[in-house]
């Protein structure tokens, strides 16, 4: 039988007995209905996994022993950073635990010139949060014991100033040339996936003028969500963890 994981934010310590964090601790006893006694696994982001067992449970609260900890490597050999815009509503939701499930190391949450979203300073911190929880519980899902990295919302030409040299950069464009096989893949990978309505000409510019490489998955114009998820699966069936 597959065992509950849950997130702990803090370092974990064989023979201890902790109290799990409130949302972690009401969602294990009121969701998952879990009791005293029942196996789960820990992790805190470290790449380490923790037997541990469930002591007691009173309503919300909910104590654990920790056990033994192993290093249980689920991580792509490819690392990927998806630069993303910001999707409306909760299609971003979406693609920030689709992105996780695939392998992706860091996602750059994004707004462009066509994007509907904008954030001020205070939307922007809200979100972040928001996003790493649902990153969170996409690892605990999916058994990833390291967290993808999300950065704070940013404007894309500030991203595409700092963005970091080396390795493969992609954006897709559904008016490029079909993915070729011939683009030289590394370990590390940046895609670029547009708002709803594309990049405009000169962020397409400012991406050539970055490194990016323009590419299009197939002759349909897909949606962000869906642009997102096709693009990571193309990537890491060729490149990463699901090669055959």
């Amino acid at each position: 039988m597959r065992l509950n994981r849950v997130y702990v934010e803090a370092a974990l310590q064989p023979g201890s007995v902790i109290e799990l964090p409130s949302s972690a601790g009401q969602h294990l006893a009121k969701v998952l209905r879990a009791r005293g006694g029942e196996k789960i696994a820990l992790f805190s982001g470290d790449g380490r996994e923790f037997a541990a067992t469930v002591e007691s449970v009173r309503g919300s609260k909910v104590a654990v022993a920790v056990g033994e900890g192993r290093a249980v490597d689920r991580e792509s050999t490819l690392a990927v950073t998806l630069v993303q815009c910001i999707a409306r509503a909760d299609r971003m939701d979406v693609i920030v635990q689709k992105a996780t499930e695939l392998g992706v190391t860091r996602i750059v949450p994004v707004m462009s010139r066509r994007s509907v979203v904008r954030l001020d300073a205070d939307q922007s911190a809200s979100k972040a949060e928001h996003w790493r929880g649902i990153a969170i519980a996409a690892c605990e899902q999916c058994g990833r014991n390291r967290l993808p990295s999300i950065d704070p919302p940013r404007q894309l030409i500030r991203y595409l100033g700092d963005a970091p040299t080396g390795g493969t950069r992609l954006v897709l464009e559904p008016d490029a040339a079909p993915s070729s096989g011939a683009i030289a893949m590394q370990t590390a990978v940046q895609i670029a996936i547009g708002p709803e309505g594309g990049f405009d000409p000169e962020e397409l510019e400012a991406f050539g003028a970055a490194g990016f490489v323009p590419v299009a998955l197939g002759p349909r114009v897909l949606r962000a969500e869906t642009a997102a998820i096709a693009g990571l699966v193309w990537l890491q069936s060729r490149f990463g963890d699901l090669r055959s």
